[in-house]
């Protein structure tokens, strides 16, 4: 159809008047196309772009007319796609215009989905146009037909002028939406940033970050991975493909549910292999491209199979000596990114980047805070102790050999075990380990494991996050996060409930943990001090204490002797006590006499050095003489423990020293067996037959009630004769 050269005209300048003034992309070219079937029978047009290079091709737009309905557009053909292989190679190598038959094109290239899709569709002919600007080969017009198009010399003529009038409007349209494109980015940029660095803890910041991205690319999984340059230890898995829309008032939930079960040595050492490879893979992977991914990369595949992710965008944060990281974004959609929008992502890289290190900057500024407050602590109490270089007061054989091992053992990370009667000195033990170790820089960070309920030992251990439990209004840091490149000591290990012994068999064993509460998984570099005075073996075999856990504790063992089987160490201990006690009690330092001298060798000390320290801490607040008075309820069970004299236990400690001593050998001396017995009997009687309670012997006598138990056992003495 030929049109009046004025009619050619007006059309032209309707179209240049259209191309000036009208800026939405959509209203433009359906405007062009409208104009266009005024002229040209056709059943649909598509305009196709290229880069700059000739190498890739897109579809910029494209308008049905007759065809109902039209097949949907796959995505992957709105983003640009390689030329060479497809049909264009051919209109590329001769840029004119050519009406070609689809039938011959679809026999050349039989994988050409787009052409299939049309032949499905009933087309059979196409009118290609190429689109010129500034002498530079820009893309295609096409009119597709259902029947051969006729067009004349003058028609063709036309079509040129009007496609070199698409071309510019195809130029201004891409022009405006990069102005577009770069303003949302400058916008979001803005966002982000003000968005992001006010916040300073990490489920918040992630669902953030996941929330802004939201806006500008559909995806459906959100990640972020840090790996820290050669510890293993330190690497972390953020959020690790989060759907942040199935629960926008709670935690990004990870979506593997395996990811803390099996072997865990092999598998985390296999993650650390597989997570370096893919800090190194930046762009866009879909299809088969994610698929081969899935099959390298073992870490992927349960997002491949499991969660049916087919597309991922993986972008890196920042590339450094010390540290990598990435973002990533999944897709079941296996074109559901283009590169426009990893383009957009890259944008606000740095963004993200200088949250992520404001957070990091935030968390490692808390985490030291507790740990000076904690080595604080320690030290105040290091200071405040008049202790020998390693802390152990005394020369006995027994002392020398603790001595011994502590030397054998303190250079290496191996985890001890300590065991002894309660009040033989296993936390001085723990301290002279830790001292002597390459640790000695760091705190030495102590729990009492016997000394908080069960439901709170956990977050001691581990830690909590806000909310976890009622009460829990903050984040608190656990004891092994603080123990972090230092020592834990856990006293009274053999206390903690069945369920903990698996959390702490797991922190023994791979070093990682949980706070309650978080999905995160930490991991500590601390090395371990345990002490008990139970007998585990007991407690294993009561089904009291798990076998593996004892294992993995009883790695090197010290035992300390209690003080009745080194009465060599309880002179030394006395002058010790008497030296850093009257100092801080602002009391000036007696001399002891030697008859309380031999009432302090001859007691058995049940309650061992914890209940000598106390004896001797009351005398001095009681003395107000030239000696050292012992007297009162404290030091009651040292007078009565003396043999029978010639006057009241009171006139033994009182009288000259040769009487005492001469007294003293007249009477037959009992055994340390016997004494014991006596001294357990006073109690016993004082306190009804009651053994533990506030009202018990064990309080009276200053010991674990368990620990009163087996030397009751021990010694032969039924609770029922002595209440009877």
């Amino acid at each position: 159809m030929t049109l009046h050269p004025n009619q050619d005209e007006s059309l032209l300048l309707h179209l240049n008047e259209a191309i000036a003034t009208i800026r939405d992309k959509d209203q433009l070219f359906q405007i062009i196309a409208r104009k266009l079937r005024l002229i040209f029978p056709f059943e649909m047009m598509g305009i196709s772009i290229f880069d700059k290079e000739l190498l890739n091709k897109r579809l910029f737009f494209k308008d049905y007319s007759n065809i109902s309905p039209p097949e949907p557009t796959p995505a992957n053909i709105i983003s640009f796609t390689p030329i060479a292989g497809s049909p264009v190679e051919l209109l590329v190598a001769d840029p004119r215009i050519q009406h070609i038959e689809l039938g011959e094109y679809v026999r050349q290239y039989a994988d050409f989905e787009p052409f299939q899709r049309l032949m499905r569709q009933g087309i059979r002919y196409m009118t290609m146009v190429p689109m010129w600007l500034n002498g530079q080969l820009t893309g295609y017009l096409i009119l597709s037909t259902i029947r051969p198009p006729a067009y004349s010399a003058a028609d063709e003529q036309l079509l040129e002028k009007i496609t070199s009038l698409v071309a510019v409007a195809v130029r201004n349209s891409l022009d405006f939406e990069e102005v577009a494109r770069r303003e949302q980015q400058r916008t979001l940029q803005l966002n982000v940033t003000n968005a992001l660095l006010s916040i300073k803890q990490r489920e918040p910041l992630f669902r953030a970050i996941a929330e802004e991205l939201e806006q500008v690319v559909p995806f459906d999984y959100f990640g972020i991975r840090v790996q820290r340059a050669g510890h293993r230890e330190a690497f972390e898995g953020f959020a690790e493909f989060a759907r942040p829309n199935d629960n926008p008032t709670g935690d990004l939930v990870a979506l593997d549910p395996n990811r803390h079960q099996g072997n865990r040595q092999q598998e985390v050492a296999a993650m650390y292999k597989q997570v370096g490879g893919m800090l190194q893979l930046s762009g866009l992977y879909a299809g088969d491209d994610f698929r081969q991914l899935a099959v390298r990369y073992p870490a992927m595949r349960s997002a491949y199979d499991e969660h049916q992710v087919r597309a991922m965008m993986i972008v890196p944060i920042w590339q450094r000596a010390d540290m990598a990281a990435v973002l990533m974004l999944a897709s079941p959609v296996p074109d559901g990114f283009t590169t426009e929008s990893l383009a957009t992502v890259e944008a606000l890289v740095p963004q993200i980047t200088l949250a992520l290190e404001n957070l990091f900057a935030f968390e490692q500024i808390e985490e030291l805070k507790a740990q000076v407050e904690q080595e604080r602590t320690y030290l105040i109490d290091e200071i405040n102790t008049d202790r020998p270089v390693d802390g152990l007061v005394g020369t006995s054989p027994a002392l020398q050999q603790v001595r011994q091992r502590i030397a054998q053992v303190a250079g290496t990370d191996a985890t001890v075990l300590i065991t002894g009667e309660t009040g033989t000195g296993k936390e001085v033990v723990a301290r002279a380990l830790h001292q002597a170790s390459p640790r000695h820089g760091r705190a030495l960070v102590k729990i009492n494991c016997a000394a908080l309920p069960a439901q709170l030992i956990e977050s001691e251990l581990f830690g909590h996050e806000k909310g976890a439990f009622t009460g829990a209004v903050e984040r608190r840091i656990g004891k092994f996060e603080l123990a972090n490149g230092g020592t834990i000591f856990l006293d009274e290990v053999g206390e903690l409930p069945l369920d903990l012994q698996a959390k702490l068999l797991r922190v023994l064993q791979e070093k990682e943990f949980e706070r309650l509460g978080g999905n995160r998984v930490l991991t500590t570099d601390a090395r371990v001090l345990a002490a008990t005075n139970r007998v585990l073996e007991d407690e294993v075999r009561a089904g009291r204490f798990r076998a593996d856990l004892y294992y993995r504790l009883n790695v090197f063992p010290i035992q300390l002797a209690p003080l009745r089987e080194r009465p060599q160490d309880i002179a030394p201990l006395v002058q010790h006590y008497l030296a850093s006690l009257s100092k801080r009690l602002a009391r000036p330092p007696r001399p002891v006499r030697p008859a309380d001298m031999a009432a302090l060798l001859a007691y058995p000390w049940p309650g061992n050095i914890r209940e000598l320290e106390h004896v001797l801490e009351q005398a001095i607040i009681v003395s107000q003489g030239q000696w050292l008075e012992f007297g009162g309820f404290a030091a009651g069970p040292v007078l009565r423990a003396l043999p029978p004299g010639p006057g009241p236990a009171a006139e033994v400690v009182s009288s000259p020293a040769p009487a005492a001593t001469a007294g003293a050998s007249e009477a037959p001396i009992k055994t340390l067996r016997e004494q014991e017995r006596d001294h357990i009997l006073a109690a016993l009687h004082r306190t009804g037959g009651r053994v533990s309670g506030a009202q018990g012997a064990a309080t009276l006598l200053d010991i674990n009630p368990k620990t009163l138990e087996a030397r009751m056992k021990k010694l032969g003495i039924r609770r029922t004769v002595v209440a009877g």
